[in-house]
């Protein structure tokens, strides 16, 4: 019972610190090995010799609690001792019940301790073999559990129990264990993603830029006006700008073509500049004297011919979300 005491103390420190190398909750087993007896009462070893090591094993049923606990309950044989000298022999059987405390040391590999109660039955066999005997004795053992897969594991175990019809008894042995009961795994169906698309359609931005007779040149106060083009420009980097010049009708036609092409040109350098981009995205032309908005035959609508028209042309901007299909 001492040698008990000693292994308890020891499964309990381990007990938070474990975990476990299958989900699957229950179990079952057989295991075989050799059985050592140990501490014969002196009456009997006094009158013959006996075979301590015998063939031992059982078979045994548990159920993972937690990560690291189970219980575990079976039947042992822990085998016949045949007596040398007398004709008979002792046999120890009895069934188990522990509790089964592991550590894993990997996905594949724990090292377990158990403890608990074994109720035997000490059988005298023979014709003057007495003493038989039942009642319970404490056990406990050690071992290590090597997992194939999810399902099957096997052991190599030492086992130890104490007073059983008054010896000791060591087993020691290997097991194949099955396991199984984990609740199927929840599938979650991978989400099914489509792009949808949103068109929105922006304004054209215009703005009008007067000129004096026969003048390329602009005014400072009309850079001011030039901050929705340069917004555009920022937000959508694709968008472009276009400056149309235009004259009156007055001088020749090839004259005010090329007027005109200068005035655009002045307010398209004119901007690049102030909105720091490239020419290929201020783009200019004239047009002469062929759109004119007013009449010519007035100087008010003369002045009013004599123009730019800076224009930011109408876009569409398109958007692709991917969104979960319904």
């Amino acid at each position: 019972m001492k040698k008990l005491l000693l292994v308890l103390p020891l499964t309990l420190a381990i007990s938070n610190i474990v975990n476990a190398a299958t989900d699957d909750p229950f179990y079952a087993g057989a295991r075989v090995g050799v059985s050592h007896i140990s501490d014969m009462d002196k009456a009997v070893t006094d009158v013959t010799g006996f075979n301590n090591d015998n063939f031992a094993g059982g078979i045994f049923m548990g159920y993972q609690i937690t990560p690291w606990f189970a219980v575990e309950g079976g039947y042992t044989h822990l085998g016949n001792a045949k007596l040398k000298d007398v004709h008979g022999s002792y046999e120890a059987q009895g069934g188990d019940l522990v509790g089964k405390f592991s550590y894993s040391l990997n996905n594949n590999i724990d090292l377990f301790l158990k403890a608990g109660s074994f109720y035997y039955d000490w059988n005298a066999i023979g014709a003057g073999v007495n003493n038989s005997d039942n009642g319970w004795a404490a056990t406990a053992g050690v071992g290590a559990e090597y997992f194939i897969n999810n399902n099957i594991s096997t052991r190599v175990e030492y086992q130890y129990y104490n007073d059983v019809g008054g010896v000791d008894i060591h087993f020691g042995g290997v097991a194949f264990v099955y396991h199984w009961g984990a609740p199927a795994p929840v599938v979650i169906p991978e989400p099914v993603y489509i792009d949808q698309v949103t068109v929105e359609k922006i304004d054209p931005i215009t703005l009008t830029v007067p000129f004096a007779f026969d003048s390329t040149a602009i005014t400072t106060g009309d850079a001011k006006h030039l901050v929705p083009f340069e917004e555009r420009l920022n937000a959508h980097p694709d968008n472009t700008i276009i400056i149309v010049g235009h004259t009156d009708s007055r001088g020749s036609e090839a004259y005010n073509m090329q007027l005109s092409k200068q005035r655009a040109e002045a307010v398209a350098k004119e901007i690049r500049a102030h909105l720091n981009v490239s020419a290929d995205r201020v783009l200019s032309e004239g047009r002469g004297e062929l759109d004119p908005i007013a009449s010519n035959d007035t100087e008010a609508g003369r002045a009013a011919n004599r123009r730019v028209d800076i224009i930011a042309p109408a876009i569409e901007v398109e958007t692709v979300i991917q969104v979960i299909a319904e």
